[in-house]
């Protein structure tokens, strides 16, 4: 049996029990309902089919409100293990562009950013570009930088600190950097952050990024790695990100969801979130709003 979750866009509700009832007499194979958190989220239950297809026509019925569907197999929707992308997916910005600002340099740091994201340009030497021109920048900026300019994507924290409650792994998986993902991941409440480390001297930032770089293959490594240690089968495993350097650890996952993310990344993933908050992956699990652990 297939699991269609709706979640709504993040701060409405538009799920009432008329819509419910509409989509399971108009949606082919759609057999139930059921309520997770009032008017945000629910589930539509379907006999065994085609995921994209429910989708598809859960879509269609709906028409063109803000809400968000994530279609998987009934049996396999609790995760154990969550890997995320730090940039654009669990906060709102990138970080690496945010140290550009510092000297000037933003607009054409953002722009070698976002082909990176997209595919266009490989992401190692793209990256290794982009931190030449940091030469020069006191790390010191760092705090400032997280204090002033990084906010969190909502639901983040409620995600993180859900599944950790019920026994969940989380790891933060970033081709950003350790200055970066070792606080937020620490407010947001990850088990750990893996991420790249910029070379400093005398608290001065020479330019450069130490080897090796965690890019593509280093995440799918990490979640291949996590999975063994935890001795869990692929379907138990959750990822979220949002650029071409995410695809692999998409992929692998049990459940890989495009969060905000690039055309290509948002057609290869299992689901994507354009309108819900990260808490929306609560409800893909089966959580119900008094399951959430508030942040």
């Amino acid at each position: 049996m297939l699991v269609a979750t709706l979640v709504s866009a993040h701060g409405q509700a538009l799920l009432g029990a008329a819509a419910l009832d509409r989509l399971c007499r108009a949606v082919p194979g759609v057999t139930g309902s059921a309520v997770l958190d009032g008017e945000v989220a629910a589930d539509l239950f379907a006999e065994a089919g085609e995921p994209r297809k429910l989708e598809a026509d859960i879509r269609a019925a709906l028409g063109d409100p803000a809400i968000d569907i994530i279609v998987q197999p009934l049996a396999e929707r609790r995760k154990a293990l969550f890997l995320a992308d730090m940039d654009s997916t669990m906060i709102g910005q990138e970080c690496i562009d945010e140290l550009a600002a510092y000297v000037g340099l933003k607009d054409l740091v953002s722009a070698i950013t976002e082909r990176a994201m997209r595919g266009e340009i490989a992401f190692e030497p793209a990256l290794r570009e982009r931190v030449a021109l940091l030469k020069g920048v006191p790390l010191s900026v760092v705090d400032e930088i997280i204090r002033d300019r990084i906010t969190l994507t909502p639901g983040g924290s409620e995600l993180v600190r859900t599944m950790r409650a019920n026994g969940a792994y989380t790891a933060l998986v970033s081709g950003g950097f350790t200055v970066f993902t070792g606080p937020i991941s620490a407010t947001i409440g990850f088990d750990e952050h893996r991420s790249n480390v910029l070379i400093a001297q005398d608290g001065i930032l020479i330019g450069e990024v130490a080897d090796p770089i965690l890019g593509k293959q280093a995440k799918l490594d990490s979640l291949v790695e996590l999975r063994a240690r935890f001795g869990l089968a692929p379907s138990q495993t959750l990822a979220i990100g949002d650029g071409a350097n995410d695809l692999a650890m998409l992929g692998e996952a049990g459940l890989g969801v495009a969060f905000r993310a690039k055309p290509a990344v948002a057609a290869a993933a299992h689901a994507r979130l354009e309108h819900a908050d990260l808490a929306a992956l609560l409800y893909a699990q089966g959580y119900t709003g008094a399951e959430i652990v508030r942040a």
